[in-house]
């Protein structure tokens, strides 16, 4: 029977995510057992002070540590959001699989389970994403946006105390945890549209490992790989992240790769969406960001 130890953060979307893996990995390879090791990163240890670091510096405070262990062989590999990777990896590590997606759409939930637009004047909504705030408001100015931290149980603990009337998550949390029940309204992806990304998970190796990367080669979806990068191409034109008012969402339909994206400048909404063949990814999220700029400086 061959061990593989997945390394992972602590929080229990995490920790759900790594039984995932677990559970494809086990199911689609004979006489392997995987291991569970939980991580404590500098940013679960103090979220709080580490909140206003640039977004590079807070993406590594939830990977960096894992990474470490990656390269001192004391875990096989490291499951980690795809939103919270950096571009580009620490020499020695590259991704060894990126597997089928989660739901990337953002969801509303409410108290009293009213959906978005029936929601009072006034109504405190809870995120603590720029880009969430500013699809808020650009569907409705009259409703108030207020900073929420924690993870999902935290924030919809919070909702239900009365802090806030309503929060945006993102699907895949809730669904992964098991809080699917919670959703009120789904966001529709060209509406509010999804960080890059969103939804998707980066399974970490080392770069070295044949036989690691032949095991993660059997839950590796291509397609996924594929739509997954030429968001973050995106991303990366803008200086995505965290911080970053953007979004951008990638399909495929007819053999074709459709791509909707998004920023928000001076409190407005730039958008637009190109289609285009899907081996042609990349050139199509530079002629979106390009066609998006142009509206921005016309």
């Amino acid at each position: 029977m061959r061990k593989l130890i997945i390394g992972t953060r602590g929080s229990l979307l995490a920790v759900a995510q790594s039984e995932y893996i677990k559970r494809e990995l086990e199911e689609k390879n004979e006489n392997l057992y995987c291991e569970i090791k939980i991580i404590v990163t500098s940013g679960d240890k103090d979220l709080v002070s580490n909140w206003n670091n640039s977004d590079k510096s807070l993406k590594s405070f939830f990977t960096k540590e894992i990474e470490q262990e990656l390269l001192d062989g004391t875990i096989d590999i490291a499951v980690h959001s795809m939103k919270d990777m950096p571009s580009i990896s620490p020499k020695g590590l590259v991704c060894g699989a990126i597997p089928v997606r989660e739901d990337n759409r953002d969801v509303l939930v409410t108290r009293k389970n009213i959906k978005f637009n029936e929601l009072p004047a006034g109504s405190i909504i809870g995120t603590s994403s720029l880009r969430r705030t500013m699809g808020i408001k650009n569907l409705r100015m009259d409703l108030e946006i207020k900073q929420i931290r924690g993870n999902i149980h935290t924030r919809i603990k919070k909702l239900e105390n009365g802090e806030y009337d309503a929060i945006v998550l993102a699907a895949a949390g809730l669904k992964r945890v098991g809080l699917e029940s919670y959703i009120t309204e789904y966001f529709q992806p060209d509406i509010f549209i999804p960080a890059p990304a969103q939804g998707a998970l980066y399974i970490q190796c080392r770069e070295n490992d044949e036989e690691i990367m032949n095991i993660l080669g059997t839950i590796h979806d291509e397609k996924i790989a594929n739509l997954v990068s030429v968001e973050r191409e995106f991303s990366r034109i803008f200086d995505g992240g965290c911080h970053t008012p953007m979004g951008c969402s990638a399909k495929e339909k007819n053999g074709e790769i459709i791509l909707i994206g998004n920023y928000f400048h001076e409190n407005k909404e730039y958008k637009d969406c190109l289609v285009g063949k899907i081996n042609e990814g990349m050139k199509i999220a530079s002629e979106l960001a390009q066609k998006i700029r142009e509206k921005i400086n016309a």
